[in-house]
């Protein structure tokens, strides 16, 4: 029992600090840890005091965004649930974790309410990504009588791998990958970027081998893997024709193989290409890191290279407006996994991620504690969502700052 109580700890630390067992040790993109320099502690005190307070105040206002039967949001979706559940239990003074509130265990009966008999936690559609982010949710409640539908649903997930063509051969662009286990007849970045990471979270329970437990399935790595360099513009990896090795997109990540919703461009050479863009290019490193690929790996490094290349907080790059939060929420816990301590941009400047994404999210915030973007793409109008993705990256900032 101590082993299991020291490694649910230390899952239960990962997910509230928001960083992976990479982030614990030496830096993925460097040999050693960069310094942080960001002025006078005396600053870095008040800039964390701030980023808490704005949390605060979303917390609030989420807590009277709730339906009176425990879900936020949608009914039909519990991953918006899961989301805010989430950014609940990590909030920084530790209050929600040491006695949850009543109407945070609402909000955990009606993921419980959501469970299927398949393992799965969906009502109708979206199936992995409302387990997904749901199964994140139950992990980061640190409560054990939830490990049976982390393990039910772990193996679920695992059931949504792709494989289109022939039985165990990765012979279609999409094989290894997971799609929304619904509707969408191919796979994508983002739904396997949260496969991956309730797989990577949930490892603590497939390690436990006492008797009664049956044993879990695991993932086609080598097709998982392929399925992600499938989706790199980085022809070297990647055998599909629309792969550029551009200035402009080398490294990058699309959508799906044959899909990006940065749209193409036409190269001088005369072919077409595919364009990468920030979230997903994100999206695509949390991947390569769930999936253990060492930093040297040269898919690893051009993705972390095209990302230094167009890093802005401006907007979502190749994108504008749409999808925005998303980005900063996977950008967030993209560099944190990185071990990133400062970003270091092609042009010789060194960015602190943490101080300069944190200060934009203040600057951001509604009055009355919410977030929302004006740009209504992937659901970002509903302030729910949005609010949920701006005090997930918060408390990943502020347990770096």
């Amino acid at each position: 029992m101590e082993r299991k109580s020291k490694r649910r700890a230390l899952i239960f630390f990962l997910v509230i600090s928001g960083l992976s067992c990479v982030g614990l040790g030496p830096m993925i993109f460097g040999a050693e840890p960069v310094a942080v320099t960001t002025g006078n502690s005396r600053s870095d005190l008040s800039l964390k005091n701030e980023v808490k307070h704005a949390i605060e105040r979303g917390l609030l206002w989420l807590k009277g965004a709730q339906h009176p039967m425990g879900y936020w949001s949608q009914p039909d979706h519990p991953a918006l649930t899961g989301l805010v559940l989430t950014g609940f239990v990590r909030e920084p003074s530790g209050s929600t974790r040491a006695a949850s509130p009543d109407f945070v265990k609402k909000g955990y009966s009606y993921l419980v309410q959501c469970v299927q008999p398949d393992g799965g936690i969906y009502v109708k559609d979206l199936a992995n990504y409302n387990t997904a982010v749901s199964l994140m949710a139950l992990i980061a409640s640190f409560d054990p009588a939830y490990e049976p539908l982390i393990r039910n649903a772990r193996n679920f997930l695992v059931g949504l791998q792709s494989d289109f063509g022939e039985k165990g051969k990765v012979d279609s662009p999409y094989d290894g990958g997971v799609g929304y286990g619904s509707r969408h007849q191919h796979s994508d970045m983002s739904n396997t970027m949260f496969a991956l990471e309730a797989l990577y979270y949930s490892q603590f329970v497939a390690d436990d081998k006492e008797d009664g437990i049956a044993p879990f399935q695991e993932l086609n790595w080598p097709g998982v893997i392929k399925f992600i360099q499938r989706c790199q513009n980085l022809p070297s990896h990647n055998d599909q024709a629309w792969a550029s090795d551009d200035p402009e997109n080398r490294g990058g990540f699309v959508y799906f193989p044959g899909n990006s919703k940065a749209g193409e461009v036409k190269l001088p050479s005369g072919k077409t290409a595919l364009r990468s863009y920030g979230s997903i290019s994100y999206a695509g490193l949390l991947s390569y890191i769930y999936a253990d690929l060492d930093r040297d790996d040269p898919r690893v490094k051009a993705v972390f290279d095209w990302l230094r290349r167009n890093f802005t907080l401006e907007e979502n790059p190749g994108m504008g407006p749409q999808g925005l939060y998303y980005y900063y929420h996977v950008m967030a816990k993209g560099l944190a996994a990185g071990g990133v301590h400062t970003l270091a941009l092609v042009d010789g400047k060194e960015v602190d991620w943490r101080r300069e994404l944190a200060l934009k999210l203040l600057n951001l915030q509604k009055g009355e504690g919410f977030w929302v973007n004006e740009n209504g793409r992937w659901w970002e109008k509903d302030p729910v969502l949005v609010t949920a993705y701006a005090i997930l990256s918060l408390e990943i900032m502020h347990s770096g700052l």
